[in-house]
C-alpha cells in the first residue's frame, strides 16, 4: 500500500491558461456589528472601510475591498488568478469543500496577489481572504504567494501582504507545511536584494502562516484586536497549566511584549503603508 502511495500521480496545483476575473461580492443590506450588536446598512459600512462606527471594531473585508482600498482606481493587475488548489491526498469531501467555496467566494484561493499604484508606489501585493476555506494556506495559496514574491524581485518593487488564515490546510498534509518553507525562502532572496517586505496582520493571523511568512515583514503591523498566534489559547494553558492574560495573542499583546511594530486602524492604513513606502524611496518621482 505504500508504494502504490508513493507511485501514484499526484496532482498538487492547476494552472489554467485562461484567466478569468470573479464578479463582485454581493452582500445582505444589513450588517450586525460583532462587537456592539448595532445594525447598520452594509453600503454604509463599506464606506467606512468595514468599521462600525458606533464602537470602532474592524469587520473582515474582502480580498478585492482591501485592494479597492488601497491601490489607485484601475491600476491594479492581478496574477495568477487562475491557480487552484487539487486534491493530492485524496482527502474525503475536499473537492467538494473547494468548489462550494469558489461559488460563495467567487475566488479560485484563498488569496489575491498582484500589483498596482499606492499613492505614488508601484507594488506588489497579496491580500487573504478568510472566506475561502477560513484562508487557510494549501499548496496554491504557498505558490501563488511565492510567485508574487519573485515578481516584487524581478520589478525591483516592495511587497506588501496582509494575512487573514486559520493556519495549514490540513487536507493537504505535509504539502500545506512546505510551503511555510517555500514562502520564508522566497522572502529571504527578497531581503537579500534589498528590497522592502511590509506584513499586515489581520483577524485572525494564526498557525502555521503566522509562524512562516506573516512574522518575517521589515515591519509588521496588525489592525486593532487582530487575533494572532500559533496554538490555540486553550491547548497553551493546558500545557503550561496557567492562565493566560485576557488580552493574550491580540494585536496589541504582540505590540506590548515587541513583536509587532505598530498596530494601524484600517482608516489609517493607507497612509502608514505610503509613509513607509515614502521613506525608503519608492515614491514615483
Amino acid at each position: 500500500m505504500l508504494k502504490d502511495f508513493f507511485n501514484k500521480k499526484r496532482k498538487y496545483a492547476k494552472v489554467p491558461s485562461e484567466r478569468q476575473q470573479p464578479p463582485a461580492m454581493s452582500q445582505g443590506v444589513m450588517t450586525k456589528c460583532p462587537q456592539c450588536k448595532t445594525i447598520v446598512y452594509t453600503k454604509e459600512l463599506k464606506k467606512h472601510q468595514m468599521i462600525c462606527v458606533n464602537c470602532g471594531h474592524h469587520l473582515p473585508m474582502t480580498a478585492y475591498e482591501r485592494i479597492h482600498s488601497l491601490i489607485e482606481e484601475g491600476t491594479f493587475v492581478e496574477y495568477d488568478a487562475d491557480i487552484t488548489s487539487q486534491d493530492p491526498l485524496s482527502f474525503p469531501e475536499y473537492e467538494q469543500k473547494l468548489e462550494k467555496d469558489r461559488q460563495k467566494t467567487q475566488l479560485n484561493e484563498a488569496v489575491v496577489t498582484g500589483e498596482g499604484e499606492m499613492d505614488g508606489s508601484l507594488v506588489v501585493i497579496g491580500v487573504m481572504d478568510q472566506r475561502f476555506r477560513m484562508g487557510s494556506m494549501g499548496s496554491a495559496v504557498g505558490e501563488k504567494i511565492t510567485r508574487a514574491i519573485e515578481r516584487a524581485l524581478e520589478k525591483e518593487r516592495p511587497f506588501i501582504l496582509f494575512t487573514a488564515s486559520g493556519g495549514a490546510r490540513m487536507q493537504e498534509g505535509v504539502l500545506s507545511l512546505m510551503q511555510m518553507a517555500k514562502t520564508s525562502a522566497a522572502l529571504k532572496k527578497l531581503e537579500e536584494a534589498g528590497l522592502l517586505f511590509i506584513s499586515v496582520m489581520t483577524h485572525p493571523t494564526t498557525g502555521g502562516v503566522s509562524a512562516s511568512f506573516a512574522s518575517l515583514g521589515d515591519y509588521n503591523f496588525a489592525e486593532p484586536k487582530a487575533l494572532i498566534g500559533f496554538a490555540g489559547r486553550r491547548i497553551i494553558e493546558q500545557t503550561i497549566r496557567q492562565e493566560l492574560p485576557e488580552d493574550f495573542q491580540t494585536a496589541e499583546f504582540l505590540l506590548k511584549h515587541g513583536q509587532l511594530d505598530r498596530v494601524v486602524p484600517r482608516d489609517e492604513m493607507k497612509q502608514t503603508l505610503s509613509t513607509v513606502l515614502d521613506l525608503h524611496g519608492y515614491k514615483s518621482q
